[in-house]
């Protein structure tokens, strides 16, 4: 019986991912603040969005979504 071999990914291939999701969630955050704020540009934006949380993106990620679940209730 033939199995299929199945490529491993490793923790390095899985961060990266989870970054580029990241990123594309505070790009989409930025794109809707900035619809909102003409004449904002968005690098300041993401820097206002970022700023109070470490450089780790997925702190980012977590403190923006609290953030909202907070402004939900």
């Amino acid at each position: 019986m033939a199995t299929k071999q199945q490529r491993l990914t490793t923790i390095e291939e899985r961060i990266e991912e989870l970054r580029r999701e990241i990123d594309g969630i505070i790009d989409a955050r930025v794109a809707t603040i900035a619809n909102d704020s003409p004449g904002v540009p968005a690098g300041v934006i993401r820097n206002l969005l970022t700023a109070r949380v470490p450089s780790c993106r997925c702190a980012q990620y977590i403190e923006l979504c609290a953030k909202e679940a907070k402004a939900q209730d």
